[in-house]
């Protein structure tokens, strides 16, 4: 019998912190373990990451010396920031004289930075020239910006991304003083002094918190006798070894809906949509295009910033959402839930507690309204009526869902309401999840509006302990598919266990060159090496922006040469049935345009609509790519900028004051490159060499060239 080996991964939330092992080779869920969220430890919730994964061990008799890989989610780093728990920041800057100097000098100075709580991240700052840098005025700067009060220093120099040598510099001088510091050069590669001395600043002000709870946590592990490096998810989605988020834990911000995203993925074969991640106070809400989440730049106190995560929109209305209720109308759902009320739920209490039920009206906390129901029992317990009951009593919440509770239970609680309202309970129910859509609808339009998602190719994705409170009513109002995948509850937990190492390098580079594509796929591949990657397991995307001239890598490995995929190999004929399925058309209406050895591309033969849907399927039946009209073309490296061209030309669209360009896809063998978004055929030429040149004469190569309309 062969001896199992183990990933861990461990999530955060606001009220659990939950872990589970998986089997690394079948993905198979073989423990599981929660405990209580620790906020108010002196470790801060690391402590409970800690609790969770040894409860995790010992409660499933796992050997520590068989756990291959151990990551987390952590709320830390956006709770600092949302709190105000953050250090103030000295910032030395550096650069020439004269309008350089002055120029330099201003957009240095930042000024403190506001903070959603109505606190501030503290700012001070000094400035010296580049040429008046040494290792006695460095110390000198660093002693005055510590006697202002500062706590934590940021280097950030004009033109530092062209030399880092001045930022490291002024970084082992601080260091040296036992003064944590940060690079802005280390945190963002992009011009804007500005925008990069505020990101810096931003991760500098978690800094020491993070350093602290970190080697806590990462010397825990060790005790417990794991000896692979303890990974800390990101905000974009992938993972980084804990000696990389120890110099950039801004980039942890949003790594609690990036783990669950990234876990929905890996158990359902969704290309296009929109996911919610629905807990019992917030629904966090973002968007999944051709298979992989949208990232965008965060906002912090209301001001961009060069940190990459999910591009989410947070809503307080989930499945533990309170009912209001003025004027005998539902006025509102949420944004104050049961959990902050310290009430149960109506649906998970007993039906025989719920006797002589009355509606009462209060005020969650202090300066909240007094329009909040409640329902006081005749044995004197208080209970909420909430989105999981409106659900349960409609019969959208199904018996394998976490939501699901009991009908009984949710019918007594909401009947006394009912009747003020003069209404039915189901009427009633419907009120409330009807209320608590009108939040969500919007959020859903604008976001397929943004990523140019086809509402005949969207679904929505359900992730979360309360997703089924929320998706099912949502997706039948908008007549959409829903998904919410096995395992809900835990998905987070187990997106971190399944995530790859991910790191990003993004430049500034006017009318890049090949030399200069493949020197920052290098820089990016290198990047993720250092986090944490197997050399031989990274890939390296490239996304060009025109109109910036921003040129970005993006670097995907593993942590080790090879992990067993989560699914098995689907047949030819069951891809066509999934891709008939994604078309809305009968399977012998699909037609396989061509195939390597790991994609099928399918499109359809017969659309009366002149247009022909293209579906890419890999072997383990996850549509990669889904479009509305496309052109296929075989090809291989002898013919390929022939076809290319080709390709690019057929599927170009000519508007009367306007060329769409289409988005191409190259398939080579199991790899799917994605160069949408081109907005030139020599931009595109000048990255596809990249791979191309390093193809074998014979290797078989598909181009999909996807049509772009207004």
């Amino acid at each position: 019998m062969r001896e199992r080996m183990i990933r861990m991964g461990i999530d955060v939330g606001g009220t659990h912190t939950k872990a589970v092992a998986l089997d690394n080779e079948t993905h198979e869920i073989i423990g599981k373990a929660s405990v209580m969220t620790t906020h108010s430890h002196p470790m801060g919730v690391s402590a409970g990451v800690i609790q969770a994964f040894q409860k995790c061990l010992t409660e499933n008799n796992i050997n520590p010396e068989n756990v291959i890989f151990i990551a987390h989610s952590t709320t830390q780093a956006t709770n600092a920031l949302l709190e105000g728990d953050v250090s103030s920041v000295g910032i030395l800057g550096i650069g020439g004289g004269g309008i350089e100097g002055f120029l330099a000098k201003r957009q240095t100075n930042i000024g403190d930075i506001p903070l959603v709580t109505g606190k501030f991240i503290k700012i001070y700052h000094t400035y010296e020239k580049s040429k008046n840098l040494s290792r006695e005025n460095i110390v000198q700067a660093i002693t005055e910006l510590l006697k202002m009060g500062a706590k934590v220093i940021v280097a950030s120099k004009a033109f530092g991304v062209d030399s880092i040598k001045e930022e490291k510099m002024v970084q082992q001088v601080a260091l040296e003083m036992g003064v944590p510091a940060t690079v802005a050069s280390d945190i963002s590669k992009l011009y804007g002094l500005t925008i990069r001395t505020r990101t810096a600043a931003i991760n500098a002000s978690i800094l020491p918190k993070m350093l602290d709870t970190a080697n806590s946590t990462e010397e825990s592990v060790k005790k417990a006798g794991i000896k692979v490096p303890l990974m800390i998810m990101r905000g974009d989605g992938g993972v980084m070894d804990i000696n990389e988020m120890k110099k950039r834990p801004v980039l942890t911000m949003l790594s609690g809906p990036a783990a669950s995203v990234i876990g929905a993925l890996m158990y359902l074969r969704a290309s296009n949509g929109i996911y919610f991640e629905v807990g019992g106070t917030s629904t966090n809400i973002g968007v999944i295009k051709n298979g992989r989440p949208a990232i965008d730049y965060a906002i912090v106190g209301g001001h961009r910033t060069y940190i990459n995560s999910l591009d989410v929109r947070v809503l307080g209305v989930a499945g533990g959402s309170m009912v209001r209720v003025s004027k005998n109308k539902i006025v509102d759902v949420g944004p104050r839930s049961a959990h902050i009320a310290g009430l149960p739920y109506a649906a998970f209490t007993p039906e025989e507690e719920i006797e002589d039920p009355e509606i009462e009206f209060f005020s969650p906390r202090e300066g909240d309204p007094a329009d909040y129901v409640a329902v006081k029992l005749k044995n004197g317990k208080r209970i909420a009526i909430t989105n999981t009951c409106a659900a349960n009593v409609l019969g959208l919440v199904k018996p394998e869902h976490f939501a699901y509770g009991n009908y009984t239970s949710s019918y007594k609680a909401i009947e006394p309401l009912a009747k003020i309202l003069g209404l039915s309970v189901e009427e009633t129910a419907k009120q409330i999840l009807e209320k608590s859509s009108q939040k969500i609808l919007p959020v859903i339009e604008e976001l397929a509006l943004r990523y140019k998602l086809e509402k005949d190719q969207l679904i929505l994705v359900g992730v979360g302990g309360g997703a089924a409170a929320l998706i099912p009513y949502v997706s039948n109002k908008m007549k959409l598919e829903y998904k919410i995948p096995e395992n809900a509850e835990v998905i987070s937990s187990i997106g971190v266990a399944l995530a790859m190492v991910r790191d990003v390098v993004e430049r500034v580079i006017p009318n890049p060159s090949k030399e200069d594509i493949a020197a920052i796929k290098n820089e990016a591949k290198q990047a993720a090496i250092n986090s944490g990657a197997v050399p031989e397991s990274v890939e390296v995307f490239i996304e060009i922006d025109s109109q910036t001239q921003k040129v970005t890598a993006i670097a995907l490995g593993s942590t080790e040469v090879k992990t067993t995929d989560l699914l098995k190999e689907c047949t030819e004929e069951e891809a066509k049935d999934i891709a008939a399925k994604s078309m809305n058309v009968e399977i012998d209406d699909v037609n396989l345009e061509a195939k390597t050895s790991g994609l099928f591309v399918f499109s359809d033969k017969n659309n009366d609509k002149g247009k022909k849907q293209v579906r890419i399927i890999d072997k383990k039946g996850f549509i990669k790519v889904q479009r509305g009209d496309g052109v296929v073309k075989k090809s291989n490296k002898t013919t390929f900028y022939e076809n290319l061209n080709e390709v690019w030309d057929s599927a170009s669209l000519y508007k009367s004051d306007t060329i769409l360009y289409p988005d191409i896809y190259i398939c080579i063998g199991g790899r799917l490159i994605d160069y949408s978004g081109m907005n030139s055929k020599d931009q595109l030429i000048k990255v596809v060499a990249t791979e191309i040149d390093l193809l074998d004469e014979k290797e078989e190569i598909i181009i999909v060239g996807a049509k772009n309309d207004m």
